[in-house]
């Protein structure tokens, strides 16, 4: 038998079998095309690599709408469980994802900011004033908002993430919560 593995802010039952989490990768850019797409690769990679299935992979522009639009699409498929969006958080005027879609939460996880706060101070400092990273629930659907550098993307999935979307984190983690998400 495996001894649980420590992880932030918990530990990691080695010995139980992950249970896939279905996640979409969204990255918000004017600039980046599939091929300059270097943070949505790392995520998807990352997605992959810790063992959940990449539920769907997309880049739209810094526009409310066509973030809106995706977004919406993928939960309405029911074949996502959680989204992971990268980029359009800072301060600029074209920064406009968390107008997009934190309009949409029915619930919002206001520690995730926090937290990612917490860890991206570790990295970069008061730099990390300039991002307005996000998490809620859509219609029983997680919804992360990263900034685009691959820094956060790793800080975000790495530090924070990750072990709320692996099963076998304790005390507690969210995939325990998505049966529940829905309820009245």
């Amino acid at each position: 038998m495996n001894a649980p593995v420590l992880s932030p802010g918990g530990r990691v039952d080695t010995s139980r079998a992950i249970k896939p989490v279905r996640i979409a990768v969204l990255t918000v850019s004017d600039t980046r095309d599939e091929e300059s797409d270097t943070s949505g690769h790392l995520l998807a990679g990352r997605v992959t690599g810790a063992g959940h299935r990449l539920a769907g992979k997309a880049i739209v522009p810094d526009d409310v709408a066509a973030i809106r639009s995706q977004v919406q699409d993928w939960i309405a498929s029911g074949e996502v469980e959680a989204i992971v969006t990268t980029g359009g958080t800072g301060i600029t005027g074209r920064d406009v994802t968390p107008e997009a879609l934190e309009p949409l939460f029915d619930k919002k996880i206001d520690g995730f900011s926090v937290i990612f706060h917490l860890v991206s101070y570790q990295s970069v400092g008061l730099s990390t004033l300039q991002s307005r990273a996000t998490a809620g629930i859509i219609k029983g659907v997680f919804v992360f908002c990263l900034p685009g550098s691959n820094g956060a993307v790793k800080d975000g999935w790495d530090k924070v993430i990750s072990a709320q979307l692996d099963s076998r984190h304790g005390p507690c983690n969210m995939v325990e919560l998505m049966p529940r998400l829905m309820e009245v």
